[in-house]
């Protein structure tokens, strides 16, 4: 499975945008459309308002589905959560470090089992939360709505989107790291077309790329995207 993060444009379909009452079946479809990933949002209700997917949902799921699980918590009290899900079995977790008092510790924790650990952060924290940590994250995830409002119509990607992932980018350059970007919050296919290149690494795709009642072609049009873009 180590070979999907060495990929470049990757898709990390979002599971709580799927028809949640028929998750097997959707995530079987996402399977045969070619994805490797699912995009997991794990949510408390504290951190976000929202609170979609419950832990029992993704445990029983797990043994549905070798999908590699791209685990994003936002959540106030982060280590019950990394303890449930590394018992659970994801490959890569990621939480916020607006949050963790701890940060260098969950990231220890994370990667003494073996999985990807990375900091997200929302729209409007800072790039400086990452200094003396970013060498020690496999991803850096960047919302960019804020987290769990993303069916509030009023909300849309902040403005300084692409110049806070030019600078994410150049610190990553400037340090000699492999460290991945991944981006989420209304991932449109004029993002992907746009950072797909050379700047974003994965793509968290929700309702404005992929259909629910149409995977299957929604899938296929994200990846002819993709081939125009690494192949140009």
């Amino acid at each position: 499975m180590e070979e999907i993060w060495c990929n470049k444009c990757i898709f990390s379909p979002s599971l709580i945008t799927l028809d949640l009452c028929n998750i097997e079946q959707q995530v079987k479809l996402l399977e045969k459309s070619g994805i490797k990933m699912l995009h997991i949002d794990i949510i408390d209700g504290h951190f976000s308002p929202s609170m979609p997917l419950g832990l029992e949902t993704v445990r029983q799921l797990r043994k549905k589905t070798n999908l590699a699980f791209d685990v994003h918590l936002m959540t106030t009290n982060n280590e019950y959560f990394i303890d449930e899900l590394l018992n659970i079995g994801v490959q890569q977790l990621i939480f916020h470090a607006e949050t963790e008092p701890h940060i260098d510790n969950m990231i220890n924790k994370i990667k003494a089992k073996n999985v990807r650990a990375g900091i997200a952060l929302k729209p409007a924290s800072p790039l400086t939360q990452l200094d003396y940590i970013l060498e020690k994250c496999d991803t850096i995830l960047l919302m960019l709505i804020n987290p769990g409002y993303a069916g509030h119509k009023s909300e849309s990607q902040v403005p300084y989107a692409e110049r806070k992932l030019k600078d994410l980018k150049k610190m990553i350059s400037e340090q000699g790291l492999k460290t991945l970007i991944e981006i989420d919050g209304r991932v449109s296919v004029d993002n992907i077309r746009n950072f797909g290149k050379s700047m974003v690494d994965i793509f968290v795709t929700g309702s404005t790329c992929v259909s629910k009642t149409n995977i299957a072609k929604s899938i296929e049009k994200l990846y002819e995207i993709r081939d125009q873009i690494l192949n140009k």
